[in-house]
């Protein structure tokens, strides 16, 4: 790419330009929202793929270690940012997230191929996690280059705009992940679903990334790389001047701890430990926590591009920081709401509402063993429907015993929300996802700005990913910890411990940006 691009490109009259940065944005974004795709058809399959790839005398244990490995995934994104980041600054950005874009779509292909834990034992979770490695490493590249590649095309005052609309991707991808997975269950009968329906929304993928991969084929690199890589300027080692220097150091600190770190967690908190959330602390159907998840998402996309836009009028800061404050003051009162809006005791049975059926099986592997399931169903006048199932070992002299006592029953229960209850909690998560777009929505203007175009993409991305990968991407399973430690403590609001972590995570953030961040937008032309 020569200077000749460049200068073309300036010359280029303001519709020009538009029509250019669209087609920029559509490139970037349709392999973004792929990625996040990619990457989240995990997550959002996490309660299934818990039975598939881990043992099953244990779900608790089987989901923590599901929730660990989707972990696993963020917590090498920042090493993808490193890697990929220094491929960025020095050969282009456009060639680099090919080369991303392809890793994820093949390791996500694979996922859905990989046998059972039964079939290959112990290597079924070994291979997971490396392809989640794999995926971790992709993504870690990915987001920095599409979000350098469109803000260096974009006008300095439309810059928060157009890369917001890059921002809208990650929950995007959440959004189709939800839809296919659902396509999928309506599609097949449950016992196919479980069986091998599950692994479709993996398979899809593939052909997603070969339509992605032929459109960024296409793409030219950005003018101000372009230009830069032809006057010479382009840095020989980004990782040294990224941050063997001291004052461009400072920034990566202050990115990372002052803005990225409480967006991370706000994101994770309002999409994915929502999601966990109803499903596993309030055992609502997994197939209605996909609508109502779907429905919040939808309905707060659009915020993604309102507040980008809003920040290149007001700025980032004050947007983003709050955000957070808000977040900060509201997550306990929204998710006391939440539980509480499925309140059993204050609701009426049905006549003929209460049934109760008994089945027993013979134990799979030991045939002295048979598995006595209670199983009740309740109907209550709001429309509300729970399934519980109990079930217990039972041998010929009666209940199994373990150090001298009857093993606890195995209890799984399933509620169906009322229409009325189901739009409240559509609602609860739709105001989570604001505050997502108020954090999210400005933070890649914010980012590239901070940094000068020959080591942006490794500069922008380390913090990024950081903020991002661990200490958003842990929320999940630490969050389950906390709220597993509170139950077993005898807690009387065991169901909000999990919040404490991305309450005081962005707290540290909210005081660190307040003090230390700039008001005013910057720009990245030098």
């Amino acid at each position: 790419m020569s200077e000749n691009h460049h200068e073309n490109y300036e010359n280029m009259t303001e519709r020009q330009k538009n029509r250019t940065i669209w087609s920029v944005i559509t490139a970037s974004s349709l392999g973004t929202l792929i990625e996040w795709y990619d990457f989240y058809i995990f997550g959002s399959l996490a309660i299934v793929l818990a039975t598939k790839f881990f043992p099953a005398d244990n779900p608790t244990a089987a989901f923590l270690s599901t929730l660990a490995t989707f972990a696993a995934g963020f917590v090498v994104r920042p090493f993808g940012a490193l890697f990929f980041g220094r491929l960025g600054d020095i050969i282009g950005r456009k060639y680099t997230f090919l080369v991303t874009l392809l890793i994820m779509g093949f390791s996500t292909f694979l996922i859905g191929c990989i046998p059972g834990y039964e079939t290959i034992g112990f290597m079924a979770p070994v291979l997971v996690l490396i392809l989640r490695l794999l995926q971790g490493l992709a993504l870690g590249g990915e987001y920095g280059g599409a979000a350098t590649y469109v803000a260096e095309y974009a006008q300095p005052h439309r810059r928060g705009y157009w890369t917001s609309w890059i921002q809208t991707t990650a929950t995007a991808g959440l959004f189709i992940s939800l839809i296919v997975i659902l396509i999928t269950k309506n599609t097949l009968s449950a016992a196919e679903f479980d069986s091998w329906g599950w692994r479709v929304p993996f398979w899809i993928s593939i052909l997603m990334v070969g339509v992605s991969y032929f459109i960024r084929k296409n793409m030219k690199e950005s003018p101000l790389f372009a230009k830069a890589k032809s006057e010479g300027k382009t840095s020989k080692n980004p990782l040294k001047e990224s941050f063997g220097n001291k004052f461009n150091f400072k920034f990566v600190l202050l990115a990372l701890f002052g803005a990225a770190m409480g967006q991370g967690v706000i994101w994770y908190t309002g999409q994915f430990y929502a999601m966990s959330f109803l499903q596993k602390v309030m055992n609502i159907d997994s197939m209605q926590v996909d609508y109502l998840m779907a429905t919040a998402l939808l309905m707060g996309t659009p915020f993604f591009v309102f507040f980008g836009w809003l920040s290149d009028k007001i700025g980032r800061k004050a947007i983003m920081m709050t955000g957070m404050l808000i977040a900060i003051l509201a997550y306990r009162p929204i998710y006391d709401s939440m539980y509480k809006s499925v309140n059993i005791e204050a609701k009426t049975v049905a006549n003929d509402g209460i049934k109760e059926t008994r089945t027993a099986a013979i134990h799979k592997d030991i045939a002295s063993d048979s598995l006595i399931t209670f199983h009740k169903e309740t109907t209550y006048t709001d429309g509300t429907f729970i399934k519980k199932d109990s079930i217990v070992h039972w041998s010929a002299a009666g209940p199994v015993m373990k150090d001298g006592k009857a093993e606890d029953p195995k209890v799984t229960k399933s509620i169906t929300l009322s229409t009325d209850t189901r739009w409240y909690l559509v609602f609860l998560v739709f105001i989570q996802v604001l505050f997502v777009t108020m954090v999210y929505g400005p933070i890649a203007a914010f980012l590239v700005e901070m940094f000068p175009v020959r080591i942006r993409y490794t500069s922008m991305s380390l913090p990024y990913h950081i903020g991002n990968g661990v200490f958003g991407g842990l929320l999940p399973a630490v969050a389950t910890y906390l709220v597993t430690q509170g139950k077993d403590a005898g807690h009387p609001t065991w169901y909000l411990e999990g919040l404490w972590y991305p309450i005081g995570v962005a707290a540290v953030c909210l005081v660190i940006g307040l003090f230390y961040l700039k008001n005013k937008n910057n720009n990245i032309h030098d």
